[in-house]
């Protein structure tokens, strides 16, 4: 495998400064901005109910839930924000702890995919590296995915982790279940009191719970195929990484908080979510561009990743593979 090249031949002086900067400001907006929309979204629903309202609302909670996961993502980097503790508290307790993560535990594994990434020891290939596969297997997935099958069954995996192994003492069972959930299961608490103090705490099920276990599912898989797979070479920093370009409908609803620059993401970990635009813009002016691997939309990615049913993968990227268990917080394995 190839390394990522090094900053300084990739942008001067000038524009490293430029993307290196981390503000307070954006991460305290981008934080304030998904709680916003989701606010918003039960508001709709609260004071115009009928299926439609619902059905929006279910998509935009669940791809701003995504969100929150991509700001812990960066968070994890040290880059949601300028000041340190604050980038941190925002990643756990606004971020990571109500969608049942934990910034340090995502860390941990997130960091050998950025080391090792698309090689076989990359964690995060056994969400990819088993395209493409035929279509009727991807629409099974997807239909998994927003039947709210595949969050089902992703959560009692947690929590049957988090609960530990046959035999252990009731001491050391519920510490341990503390030590992995509590704080998430605390977070989620008072999530649930603030609803119930509003007058509506069933929208806590209904407007948290399932879009969490349905559309973020989805957008969580849509989000990890365009990021990798099918790549054209592992080993090319440049090409085992795929930005994809998106409308503002796709942004909205899939790719929220730039989380489509995934090469450039790749190339410079350390550029917060808010500055992959620009950087995107210095490469390409730079004649990096043409090297870059790049998407055009998410229906593109999908069908370049699948083939049809009654025809045989050309090249396929890797060995058929079973169904993943895990979460986006603690990585996945077959």
């Amino acid at each position: 495998m190839k390394s990522a090249p090094a900053a300084t031949s990739l942008l001067t002086p000038v524009q490293l400064a430029t993307v290196r900067q981390r503000s307070n400001a954006w991460g305290l907006w981008l934080v304030g901005h998904a709680w916003l929309v989701i606010g918003a979204s039960m508001t709709l629903v609260a004071y115009v109910p009928n299926p439609v309202t619902y059905l929006v609302a279910i998509m935009l909670i669940g791809s701003r839930q995504l969100g929150l996961l991509i700001l812990m993502h960066d968070g994890a980097h040290g880059v949601l924000a300028r000041t340190p503790n604050l980038s941190l508290a925002l990643s756990q307790w606004l971020c990571a702890f109500p969608l049942l993560a934990e910034t340090g535990a995502y860390r941990c594994y997130h960091l050998q995919h950025h080391a090792r990434t698309m090689q076989d020891d990359d964690p995060d290939l056994v969400l990819t590296g088993h395209y493409p596969i035929p279509r009727s297997s991807l629409r099974r997935k997807l239909f998994r995915d927003v039947l709210g099958r595949t969050g089902f069954a992703q959560r009692r995996a947690q929590f049957k982790a988090a609960w530990g192994a046959p035999g252990l003492r009731w001491r050391d069972r519920l510490s341990r279940f503390a030590d992995r959930l509590g704080r998430q299961l605390l977070v989620n608490l008072l999530l649930f009191c603030l609803l119930a103090a509003s007058g509506h705490w069933t929208f806590y099920f209904t407007l948290w719970v399932v879009p969490a276990l349905t559309w973020q599912q989805l957008v969580l898989r849509i989000r990890n195929i365009a990021e990798h797979a099918v790549v054209p070479d592992r080993n090319d920093p440049f090409k085992n990484a795929r930005t994809t370009e998106t409308s503002w409908l796709e942004r909205a609803l899939f790719a929220p908080y730039w989380v489509n620059y995934h090469t450039e993401h790749h190339l410079l970990m350390w550029a917060p979510c808010y500055r992959l635009p620009v950087l995107r813009r210095f490469l390409h002016a730079n004649g990096f561009g043409d090297r870059m691997l790049t998407a055009h939309g998410y229906w593109a990615v999908l069908c370049a990743v699948s083939f049809p049913d009654h025809a045989a993968p050309v090249s396929p990227s890797g060995p058929t593979r079973q169904r993943a268990v895990g979460t986006f917080g603690e990585g996945f394995k077959a």
